[in-house]
């Protein structure tokens, strides 16, 4: 991925991060990477809603931007690995500060779960 040239731009440190870990995935790849190294189909059960395109596509992104580390396996299936570089675990607290606030916001988020309403039953007269 091409990114921007933020060298001469006011907020330029806030838009080279999130230039970084744009996306609906990136961050939830990063932040299931924390826990530990990941095979791809670790990943991809993890987030159900990802196609295995996605998953490659953005994985590739971040491995390019240095933040994950793919390591293949010379062995027959192949396997491959992916773990969080020393500058993606420079990420944790920014991705724990956003799980910390989503969690503390989800009721006004639309990804939220709809509150449930208990009704009471109707009295016969």
């Amino acid at each position: 991925m091409k990114r921007r040239n933020f060298a001469r731009r006011p907020g330029c440190s806030v838009e080279a991060t999130l230039d970084l870990i744009d996306g609906k995935w990136k961050g939830v790849i990063l932040y299931h990477l924390q826990s530990g190294t990941q095979r791809f189909g670790e990943l991809r059960r993890r987030m159900p809603g990802i196609t295995q395109r996605m998953l490659t596509k953005q994985l590739r992104a971040l491995e390019e931007d240095k933040l994950v580390i793919r390591k293949v396996y010379a062995e027959v299936p192949p396997r491959v690995e992916y773990c969080l570089s020393e500058l993606g675990e420079s990420l944790k607290p920014v991705i724990d500060i956003l799980k910390a606030w989503g969690e503390s916001h989800q009721q006004r988020l639309s990804c939220a779960p709809p509150p449930v309403v208990v009704r009471k039953p109707k009295r016969a007269a």
